[in-house]
């Protein structure tokens, strides 16, 4: 994804020096700012020195979503995003009071909060591409923490 990140850029960089036509310099404008930001998150995410998600007998500790107490969660599964050929899996937390949660969240989570319920999710989703086991292995994990969420899944 970071090498992807950075051709993008680079071709972003070409489309602005080039100035050929107005949508090469537009498409350039908006492509190296975004996919230089891109870039910088995930090279942020290879170098940090903490794992993606914890599993403790207290809750569970997401690098992005934060802390949740097992008491705070209703239920987990896993879903599935499709978009024309290709799909994403992720985790959904299901929260009690998603609005206490929203309440502490980071403002890149609030603020991502209406797109995932326009789509069907609550506020906290894990995408599962960043983890480094399958998602049903996470569930089982949760289940072992916490009993009442064992054969949750789909």
């Amino acid at each position: 994804m970071l090498a992807g990140s950075l051709v993008f850029v680079a071709l972003g960089m070409v489309f602005l020096v080039a100035h050929s036509t107005l949508k090469m310099t537009v498409a350039g404008a908006l492509a190296v700012p975004f996919f230089g930001l891109c870039s910088v998150l995930i090279l942020q995410r290879l170098l940090r020195d903490r794992p993606e998600l914890v599993l403790d007998d207290a809750g569970v500790d997401h690098v992005r979503l934060g802390r949740f107490g097992w008491d705070e969660i209703a239920a987990v599964r896993i879903r599935e995003q499709r978009v024309r050929t290709t799909s994403q899996l992720f985790i959904e937390l299901v929260l009690h009071d998603p609005n206490a949660y929203l309440a502490r969240a980071s403002k890149l989570v609030r603020s991502t909060a209406s797109m995932n319920a326009r789509l069907g999710f609550g506020p906290a989703v894990l995408a599962t591409n960043t983890l480094p086991v399958p998602p049903e292995a996470v569930l089982e994990a949760m289940g072992r923490h916490c009993p009442r969420l064992g054969g949750a899944g789909q």
